[in-house]
């Protein structure tokens, strides 16, 4: 179904309400943090946007780099004690552009002082059902472990099967093999054996995920060790990914350097570190946040399959 311009603008007005209603209810605190920063994501499956800054060199760093997500600064201000908190605004991924992708969108982050993933869930599922409930919709919800969803519906144990055997499960898609690591493989497998399959009106939320897909979540350590994330979709669609947070901040320091190894073997742009993220990260409390795409939700509601049809003004006629 296709919006028209004012029908796509009230739509997201009345669920930005909902959510600020949703938040203030549960005395989470809105806030702001930069757009330009001089450190950038340094995950090599995504590109920011970089410029330059002309001014007056005491103005810090020339070179700084639009925002892919608010996560840093707001794990900055968690650090300075504000407590839980949330974000709603505009951020941007380079080359990300087509039918269901906006070089520029809206997120909706949040954090949760003293929660673990699970009970993010909860409350993350809870936030869904309630946009749903404003167009007059429900949906079940269905909560499953990684490791449990890959053995129910593939036969596959995605913590200790060989990498041969993820690649027979997608011989049918003709995937050039090459570069691919095992994690590629199993990020394939969700998105083309599982994820289509989910059901239009299910809340589909997966959690407990393989140690090597940990990004900025903590490990539990245990045979085999599992980081402690989650990630809801809403149909076949992935609309939020969360993490009971990494608060190490020599491990993230760690991961930040083995991202731009990677970055250096594929020929890509490395990106600085956020230095002030790590300088305080050993300070923030204990937490769970959780990242959720306002267009993916918008178009979950509306039921298209095109971004266009909830964006006043897609990329193309920006």
């Amino acid at each position: 179904m296709s919006l028209h311009l004012a029908g796509r603008l009230h739509l997201r007005a009345r669920l930005y309400a909902l959510i600020r209603a949703f938040f203030t209810e549960r005395s989470v605190l809105e806030v702001e943090t930069p757009i330009l920063s001089a450190a950038g994501n340094t995950d090599p499956n995504i590109e920011s946007f970089r410029t330059a800054f002309h001014g007056h060199v005491d103005a810090g760093s020339r070179e700084r780099w639009m925002r892919t997500s608010p996560e840093y600064p707001l794990k900055r201000l968690l650090a300075e004690g504000v407590g839980d908190c949330y974000e709603l605004g505009r951020v941007f991924r380079n080359g990300e552009a087509g039918g269901r992708h906006n070089p520029e969108f809206t997120m909706l982050e949040w954090y949760r002082v003293g929660w673990n993933h699970h009970r993010l869930m909860e409350e993350t599922i809870t936030l869904v059902e309630a946009a749903l409930a404003m167009v007059g919709r429900r949906a079940e919800v269905w909560v499953e472990g990684y490791r449990q969803l890959f053995i129910d519906e593939l036969g596959i144990d995605p913590m200790h099967a060989p990498i041969g055997q993820l690649q027979v499960a997608m011989e049918d898609f003709g995937i050039d093999p090459g570069g691919l690591t095992r994690d590629d493989w199993l990020d394939l497998l969700i998105t083309h054996r599982l994820q289509p399959s989910f059901p239009a009106n299910r809340i589909t939320v997966i959690h407990d995920y393989p140690a090597s897909q940990c990004a900025l979540a903590k490990v539990r350590p245990g045979d085999p060790p599992m980081a402690e994330r989650f990630e809801l979709y809403l149909g076949r669609y992935e609309l939020a990914n969360g993490y009971h947070e990494l608060n190490d901040a020599a491990e993230q320091r760690r991961r930040f350097e083995r991202d731009n190894a990677v970055r250096r073997a594929r020929g890509q742009h490395e990106v600085p570190m956020d230095e002030r993220l790590l300088a305080v990260l050993d300070a923030m409390p204990d937490c769970a946040g959780v990242a959720l795409g306002i267009e993916r939700l918008l178009m979950c509601l509306v039921g298209t399959d095109a971004i266009a049809d909830v964006l006043g003004f897609p990329f193309a006629e920006a």
